[in-house]
């Protein structure tokens, strides 16, 4: 054995990041094809961007914390690039680089990769998904609605259960910190101790705020204020008491009134949604209503963040456009789908597996399967070098398709095939001109698609 084959590591996927089975897959594009279209029932078309981006565009517009997480490296070519980190940096560029031919307001989703050198844990990858809808162009309170709103029949339609919005505004934040007595230099050490209180609880939020220079008595204040969280209609008044004096907490109020009214009229669930000042997005770009979809009850968690993110785009632009957005992230979306058993989802796409007896009936397999797929029936026949009808039914049964159309001489000659359904191994014959019919009736009574016929709406 030479010393290559000795030292040779087995191949294995980088820290961080994952490859998905056929089953992980048809899950993640059924959780995808179901937000798609409710994205665009709103009216609310796709673009992409690139993996890659000028390092110079992602830079600056993360904060401390995020900058560390950025992928930067030098190609080729001797310029420096970054992975991107997010889809709201490239949508503030991609707008900045096609403002001419955008009519405003500019409605997007877009869903794709993004990257973070984050330490990999469970839930936390280096690559992961997000799902964003973004209206750009318009300060409107009834734009950061509507994003809230598609969140809202986005879950629903995933079947996600007690989803809540928490919504804030950053005027609030800094109107929270000026009212507990913070010096406005250390605010910004405010609002990134508020964001980790999920992660520390309140007695690490404390020791933060001392730790970054906050006097104890005003730490203690601001925790006070935190703890204000309710519907609208219970806490504004109280929340409207307690920063009185703030001129820019009022209008922050005002425009949170305005947006949750909207909220209303879109029909939004009482409930699914509250003010929380304990929210505080950690993303620096972020200038109005903040909002994160959280689930408690199961113990899910954030399913993602949303804002408003007014001088973004001006930082490429050099003219500020206002934008608001959501995103939703897909890694958590597709576990909590899958561990809730929310969308059932089959193990392979193949509905049926057409099975040849002897080699003499393969031709006429292959005509059954086209005639299936014509149909809009999945059906897969089987590769293998030789025609074994065992070998066929155990690969069938590997790969959990749920039937098998069988045709063998005896079949050919009387003109039918044999349906079997390989869960229960109940079996019939049917005629040859009726397979398509009978086939479709048996994958809509098994449950395995539903009753009407496949449009992209199941």
């Amino acid at each position: 054995m030479s010393d290559g084959a000795q030292t040779r590591r087995p191949p294995q996927v980088l820290r961080g990041m994952r490859d998905f089975t056929p089953r992980q897959m048809l899950l993640r594009q059924r959780v995808i094809d179901i937000l798609r279209r409710v994205f665009e029932r709103y009216g609310f078309d796709p673009i992409d961007t690139p993996l890659l981006e000028y390092y110079e565009v992602l830079s600056g517009k993360y904060g401390e914390e995020g900058e560390k997480l950025l992928y930067r490296f030098v190609d080729h070519g001797g310029r420096e690039v970054g992975l991107r980190y997010d889809l709201t940096v490239p949508l503030a560029r991609y707008v900045a680089v096609h403002r001419s031919e955008l009519t405003l307001p500019f409605k997007r989703y877009h869903i794709g990769p993004v990257f973070r050198a984050e330490r990999p844990q469970r839930g936390r990858y280096r690559q992961f998904w997000q799902c964003d809808v973004d209206v750009v162009g318009t300060r409107s309170m009834l734009a950061d609605a509507e994003v809230l709103s598609v969140w809202i029949d986005a879950l629903s339609a995933l079947r996600v259960p007690n989803a809540v919005i928490h919504v804030n505004h950053r005027q609030l934040l800094e109107a929270l910190a000026r009212a507990a007595g913070v010096e406005p230099a250390l605010a910004l050490s405010v609002y990134r101790a508020i964001d980790k209180l999920a992660k520390i609880g309140e007695d690490g939020v404390r020791e933060e705020l001392i730790r970054a220079g906050v006097e104890p008595k005003a730490a203690e204040r601001v925790l006070e204020l935190i703890r204000v969280q309710g519907h609208p209609e219970t806490v504004f008044d109280t929340v409207r008491h307690l920063l009185a004096e703030d001129a820019e907490a009022q209008r922050a109020l005002d425009e949170l009134a305005e947006l949750f009214g909207y909220l209303a009229a879109y029909g939004a669930p009482e409930g699914s949604y509250i003010l929380d000042l304990s929210l505080a997005r950690g993303l620096d770009y972020y200038t109005g209503p903040v909002a994160e979809v959280i689930v408690r009850e199961p113990a899910i968690g954030s399913l993602g963040g949303a804002g408003r993110y007014d001088r973004l785009i001006g930082m490429f632009l050099g003219e500020e456009i206002p934008a608001t957005g959501a995103s939703l992230g897909l890694e958590r979306l597709v576990e909590v789908v899958d561990e809730y058993g929310l969308l059932p989802t089959p193990e392979t796409v193949s509905e049926v597996l057409v099975v040849a007896v002897e080699e003499q009936q393969r031709s006429e397999i292959l005509r059954v399967a086209q005639e299936l797929r014509a149909n809009g029936i999945d059906a897969e026949v089987y590769l293998g070098e030789r025609v074994d009808l065992r070998r066929q039914l155990q690969y069938a049964n590997r790969k959990g398709i749920p039937f098998a159309i069988i045709v063998g001489p005896d079949e050919l000659a009387a003109g039918v095939v044999t349906l079997r359904n390989l869960v229960t191994g109940e079996q019939e014959r049917v005629a040859r001109h009726e397979i398509v019919a009978t086939a479709l009736q048996r994958l809509v009574t098994t449950g395995r698609r539903p009753a009407r016929e496949r449009t992209g709406q199941e």
